[in-house]
């Protein structure tokens, strides 16, 4: 699938880069390898809603692994997925009276285009699971051929069991967050609680479509699995990823489930890591769409916020620490920006190099864009109270490259 327009990336070879260091979901230091390729998947929306600040958040932190690998002299493979068929989906189709495939269109053209205003590097694949049927059911088959398979009525479900001294936290609580993220756990028949769905009978007049499982629709774990297998699986490395990525409400049960799933098809591990970003509040309450309080991208940039600035704010916070949005971090925002646009306006300005270098160690250091931004600001203000070289448009470019801002 066509994802958004590519974005080139200036380069920096005159500059060494440390090899990346992350904290992975475990809270361990991981530092990737700086290899000549290099894979990652994240996981992408359901598209029954436009892209809100805590979307963008999450994309942000994984186009900046992205640029800094790239940046770094890695190739990079990068596979994101379009979940455009599933429960929330449908749902808010049949409430809205609009065709669902519809709605998911003109919910990824949204996408995009809020991506594409971020400068977000796309995606090396941009994948649809209405296009992946197939790849997802040759999947499911392998779950079936070594034992992982069971069918309750018409639906299939993966058996678990196997795999949970894996589990992070207690059966019990995992049997709570498992029912309130679109688990079953309370199904009668079921061989555990936590065994999740793969293969949804069809149903009334939800989409279906046929397979050697009957007519239905994939579940939602096995669906990332799947894409991500056939996209990035060398059929030697293990695990077969280094990095899958997403929001921190996806560490259980979604990526947990997804290495099992793995696991029981391959005998091998998914990813090397998991990377999550944190959450994104509104004026210190979660947003969610029961409070009413989520702020979207594309509704910033109606207002006319120059998205530039939502890139800086939604920065000047680590990835990985919740983080408030307010009207007060807007104004800060626009101000900074102001502020570095000023001095990059300049013939002359603050010697370039210490800055640079500077910032590829910060991004290093578990993209600590933070401290990046706050060396930009004093760099800027060194800039315009004492001038010295023409380097602007070094900067600009370094900047561009490396933090996706575009100034």
């Amino acid at each position: 699938m066509n994802s958004w327009p590519s974005i080139p990336l200036r380069e920096l070879k005159e500059y060494q880069f440390p090899k990346l260091k992350l904290i992975n979901s475990n809270n361990q230091s991981s530092t990737l390898e700086g290899a000549d390729s290099f894979n990652m998947y994240v996981c992408g929306i359901t598209p029954y809603d436009a892209t809100h600040l805590g979307h963008a958040a999450t994309y942000l932190a994984f186009d900046m692994v992205n640029r800094y690998q790239s940046a770094a002299g890695s190739k990079v493979e990068f596979v994101e997925n379009v979940t455009d068929v599933d429960d929330p989906l449908l749902e808010r189709a049949k409430r809205d009276g609009i065709d669902w495939r519809k709605l998911a269109h003109t919910q990824i053209e949204l996408f995009k285009s809020d991506m594409t205003a971020l400068r977000v590097i796309p995606p090396s694949h941009l994948v649809h699971v209405t296009d992946s049927l197939e790849i997802i059911e040759n999947f499911i088959k392998l779950l079936d051929q070594n034992g992982y398979l069971y069918k309750l009525d018409k639906d299939f479900y993966f058996s678990v069991g196997s795999f949970l001294q894996d589990l992070p936290i207690s059966v019990e609580e995992a049997v709570k967050i498992f029912a309130e993220r679109g688990g079953d756990p309370d199904r009668e028949g079921k061989k555990h609680p936590l065994d999740p769905v793969v293969w949804f009978a069809h149903r009334e007049d939800d989409p279906a479509w046929n397979s050697s499982f009957g007519l239905g629709r994939p579940g939602w774990h096995v669906e990332c699995t799947a894409i991500a297998s056939h996209y990035l699986d060398q059929k030697k490395s293990d695990p077969i990823l280094q990095i899958q990525g997403g929001g921190a409400d996806l560490k259980f049960p979604h990526h947990f489930m997804s290495e099992q799933i793995v696991k029981a098809a391959y005998g091998r591990g998914f990813a090397r890591d998991y990377i999550h970003a944190a959450m994104i509040f509104f004026d210190g309450e979660k947003m969610s769409k029961s409070k009413g309080n989520l702020v979207f991208v594309s509704e910033l940039l109606e207002q006319g916020i120059d998205p530039m600035i939502i890139r800086w704010a939604l920065m000047s916070g680590h990835y990985q620490q919740d983080r408030s949005w307010s009207e007060q971090l807007l104004f800060k925002a626009i101000s900074e920006v102001t502020q570095v646009r000023a001095a990059l306006a300049q013939s002359e300005v603050a010697e370039a190099d210490p800055l640079i270098r500077s910032i590829i160690n910060d991004l290093a250091n578990n993209l600590d864009t933070p401290t990046a931004l706050s060396r930009l600001l004093q760099w800027a203000n060194s800039s315009i109270s004492n001038p010295q070289v023409n380097q602007s448009g070094l900067v600009s470019r370094a900047i561009d490259s490396l933090l996706g801002l575009a100034l």
